[in-house]
């Protein structure tokens, strides 16, 4: 059972592992030392349900990997918008990308003034941040995903999105249906290793209780089941649909705990996304970032299909329109760039259920 304490700073409530003596608030980087965590009170009856969630029996979570469990902002009245926005430009390096911070900034931008979450309740983890806890390490990406759903209640609407690096690895626990891992590449992935898809839906996807909303936005290669989602929406070019089933034939439960999660990803799981700057012909963007926020400012982000097939059109017709057009918000925050060829990819859609993508409304 964790317990409930406040940040000694700025007051957040901060779940504490059993056995840990201190603990660090992700929001203001405060340390709040407890001298034993045994003395702490759990929470009272009437109050409990306002922080805890229970899991299915059928459930086993994977706890923490750190000595702290970093949590979100205080209730509001009408639900929160909670944002971690990971982009990863492994600068000076080989696998150096131009267009991932770029990617960050437009979508903290759109986030913040199309969709007003509040700038202290989303966290930018970027390799330009001095604060090192800011940086998009292994370590800093884990311990903001599971700050994105700690202490989420109905009516909470969170995103995750990610703009580097993704690749894949053999699956030895036959819970793939391609065989393969999906995997994210934090900044040090070459020293600590990758973030796997399995992980990702243990952390942010199977905790998620009802009335909470998740939208992933995955800009990366081989990122179509980057959260393990049991369905993937199949759409052809006419914009004809249907859902494949990508459950485990293990049986190992990829769902949630009643919350939604919908994932918007770069492409396909054998696919790559392209880091260009053909599309906004400013600067360099992900490909799929850039279609996304332009989907969303021409109007199309009425539903979730509507969306989807504003997106491959802009990727797909990006190589056969000169000059390009830019978003409102793409003009306002780039500058600088030069010219480069198109690309070629599809967006994926995935769910922890199947939808009428033509009919549910999107909202973030």
């Amino acid at each position: 059972m964790l317990m409930l304490i406040n940040c000694s700073n700025c007051h957040a409530p901060l779940q504490l592992p059993p056995g840990a003596n201190s603990i660090r608030c992700v929001l203001c980087q405060a340390i709040t030392l407890v001298a034993d965590p045994r003395s702490v009170p759990p929470p009272s009856a009437s109050s409990s349900h306002h922080h805890y969630q229970q899991s299915p029996p059928h459930q086993v979570l994977t706890p923490s990997p750190y000595n702290h469990a970093p949590p979100g902002q205080p209730p509001q009245a009408h639900g929160r918008k909670r944002a971690v926005i990971c982009g990863v430009s492994y600068k000076n390096t080989k696998y150096e990308l131009k267009g991932c911070i770029n990617d960050a900034n437009c979508m903290k931008f759109l986030l913040v003034n199309r969709f007003k979450f509040p700038e202290s309740s989303i966290i930018t983890l970027t390799e330009e941040e001095t604060d090192p806890y800011r940086r998009p390490t292994k370590r800093n990406i884990r311990m903001a995903l599971y700050w994105l759903v700690q202490g989420c209640q109905p009516g909470d609407s969170l995103v995750f999105h990610y703009s580097g690096h993704g690749s894949q690895q053999k699956n030895l626990t036959g819970d793939e249906v391609d065989g393969y891992d999906e995997t994210l590449c934090p900044s040090d992935f070459e020293s600590q290793g990758m973030i796997v898809d399995d992980e990702i839906n243990t952390t942010i996807v199977r905790p998620l209780p009802h009335g909470v909303k998740l939208h992933a936005i995955i800009d990366a290669c081989h990122s179509g089941t980057v959260l393990d989602l049991p369905f993937l929406c199949r759409m052809d070019r006419q914009g004809k649909y249907v859902w494949e089933d990508h459950r485990p034939r293990s049986g190992t439960w990829k769902g949630t705990n009643g919350g939604e999660v919908v994932s918007f990803s770069g492409c396909d799981d054998d696919q790559t996304s392209a880091d260009t700057s053909a599309l906004s012909r400013i600067a360099s963007t992900g490909a799929m970032t850039y279609a996304f926020i332009q989907a969303i400012e021409r109007g199309y982000g009425t539903t979730y299909g509507n969306m989807l097939n504003a997106m491959r059109s802009t990727i797909r017709n990006a190589a056969e329109h000169e000059g390009g057009f830019v978003t409102t918000l793409l003009t306002m925050l780039l500058t600088g760039g030069s010219l480069a060829g198109g690309s070629r990819q599809e967006p994926q859609l995935t769910a922890n259920e199947p939808f009428d993508v033509y009919k549910k409304p999107f909202s973030m």
